[in-house]
């Protein structure tokens, strides 16, 4: 059996290694204007699900073991169609996708959100291969069916992107509506209470999300308005090879929420965040610094002929990147402690720089300007959360500095979660 832990990383693994090749497939077939329009169809996609996880999300994790899933799943769903008719709405109003393409988002967003809802109650139930494998599933069928719909085509355009994706989307809602019709571990008496503690429980954690999501993501938006969505393509590019330092740290944030979740000495808990934060931000600091050592020549030879500077765009972002390792660390410790609003203001700390350097930077300095407040924002979200981990733990500052036992610590940790029940905090 697949260790839940380590399953779930060699998912993360192979997910984004399938999205990095449906880039470059997209970058070869329809350049970096066909790879902005793109990034603007996923962001248009994620920004729905925001709302749709207020309920769909990772407030179905927790409840799943509380309350039946019969009784989560028509709420849930009910949440989904109301998500779908907002953003038809916003769609409508605002130009915030490529012309022509807002319903195939709204319906995209829709499709996602059911099995969004799916994957919950798998998570909830602890079947994490189950979830693990729908999801390898997806990456594969979705790169399969853009790479098949782009080379038979005479003119490849992004519509085959839009059409892979329903071929993914409906893949997973399939595949995981058969997973769930097994009941799984659920308690079998009803409550009444199910709209109540899914907005309680999933409201404050996807306010913090959407903070968040407009702080990795409003720069696209910003490029796309000021320099076109060509730019926005190469600058999609740069910064999904740059966020590939942020899997091992996001794999260290998921075992340190599980750990500091179960223990009550805040010692403990302090120096396991510690050196969990310092193993993350080696691992970062180390990826960055292989990207960076790669020739531009390669970058063009894998997404396309038009992918040219990507280097000096991941070095202006590899500041905020390495502040980001670390504050996976920072987030979870607050997460597991209960400290959610932390995660929020920080947040949201960070998006006030992104709404101010963004639009000083942009239009002056173009992707530049863009990385660049990217990486304020990034480095203010974590100064902010590393100095109300420093205040409320006690801690002296020479603590940051590396330590013989902090490899132990985050062994130790290791260990036990992926030899006990690791619990997947959430939907990403």
């Amino acid at each position: 059996m697949i260790r839940p832990v380590l399953g779930t990383i060699g998912t993360r693994i192979v997910v984004m290694a399938s999205n990095l090749l449906v880039i470059a497939v997209a970058g070869h077939a329809l350049g970096t204007e066909g790879l902005g329009e793109i990034g603007l169809i996923v962001l248009g996609i994620t920004l729905i699900m925001v709302l749709n996880n207020v309920i769909g999300g990772g407030a179905l994790v927790y409840l799943v073991p509380r309350l039946p899933a019969r009784t989560l799943l028509l709420p849930a769903y009910l949440w989904a169609v109301f998500t779908a008719l907002v953003a038809a709405a916003v769609m409508h109003t605002l130009p915030l996708v490529p012309e022509g393409l807002e319903w195939h988002v709204v319906l995209l967003a829709f499709i996602q959100s059911l099995y969004t809802i799916h994957f919950g109650i798998l998570l909830g139930q602890e079947r994490i291969r189950r979830y693990n494998t729908i999801s390898v599933l997806q990456s594969i069928v979705l790169l399969g069916a853009f790479v098949s719909l782009t080379s038979a085509a005479e003119n490849a355009h992004v519509g085959h992107f839009v059409t892979a994706s329903y071929l993914s989307f409906l893949t997973s809602l399939v595949a995981s509506a058969w997973a769930i019709r097994r009941p799984g571990k659920s308690p079998s008496t009803p409550g009444p209470w199910a709209w109540g503690a899914m907005f309680r429980h999933g409201g404050f954690t996807q306010a913090a999300n959407l903070l968040q999501l407009l702080n990795y993501r409003l720069a696209y938006y910003l490029i796309d308005l000021y320099r076109g969505t060509s730019a926005l393509g190469l600058y999609t590019v740069a910064n999904q090879l740059a966020e590939s330092a942020w899997l091992v740290p996001k794999s260290l944030g998921m075992v340190l929420h599980v750990r500091v979740s179960n223990l009550e000495e805040v010692d403990r808990q302090r120096d396991l965040t510690l050196a969990i934060m310092k193993a993350a931000t080696a691992f970062a600091l180390l990826v960055t610094l292989v990207i960076l050592m790669l020739p531009d020549l390669l970058f063009q030879w894998v997404f396309g002929p038009e992918v040219v500077g990507v280097v000096p765009l991941v070095l202006l972002l590899a500041p905020g990147l390495v502040a980001m390792a670390a504050s996976q660390a920072l987030s979870h410790w607050s997460s597991g402690t209960g400290r959610h609003h932390h995660n929020a203001i920080g947040s949201g700390i960070g998006l006030c720089f992104t709404l101010v350097a963004g639009p000083l930077l942009i239009p002056t300095h173009g992707l530049d300007g863009a990385a660049l407040a990217a990486t304020l924002a990034y480095c203010a979200n974590t100064i902010y959360q590393l100095i109300v981990f420093m205040r409320l733990t006690r801690t002296p500052w020479t603590m940051l500095l590396p330590r013989r036992s902090d490899l132990e610590l985050v062994r130790r940790a290791w260990k036990t979660v992926r030899g006990g029940k690791a619990t997947v905090p959430g939907i990403e």
